[in-house]
């Protein structure tokens, strides 16, 4: 099993900077691909990040505000986010898995908690 553990989550002013970790423990090595996905209140989950081999994928509401970083020794993947928006508001939640399409939940096999990110205006 792999445990998936967030932090860094918080209020912050629009335009402001947030960064957010995720810490893997577990059975690490059963999952080559780790992203960040988010959910506001009555929306669906929607994917924001992701990396694998890497190689990285950014959704287009996000790009060029936000960086992935993962490091391998220490099983962590970050999510730097900058120029933050009252509209990227969310639960973000980290995740671990194999699948290829790594833009769908479906290619994950472990997710974290989540942490709270609010935008303020």
């Amino acid at each position: 099993q792999v445990q998936l553990v967030e932090s860094g989550g918080g209020l912050v002013q629009a335009g402001g900077s947030l960064r957010l970790s995720c810490a893997a423990s577990g059975r690490t090595l059963s999952f080559s691909a780790m992203g960040w996905f988010r959910q506001a209140p009555g929306k669906e989950r929607e994917f924001v990040a992701a990396v694998r081999g890497g190689l990285t994928w950014y959704a287009d509401s996000v790009k060029g505000r936000f960086t992935i970083s993962r490091d391998n020794a220490k099983n962590t993947v970050d999510l730097h986010m900058n120029s933050l928006k009252p509209e990227d508001t969310a639960v973000y939640y980290c995740a671990a898995g194999g699948g290829n399409v790594v833009v769908r939940p479906t290619a994950y096999d472990y997710w974290g908690q989540g942490t709270q990110v609010t935008v303020s205006s």
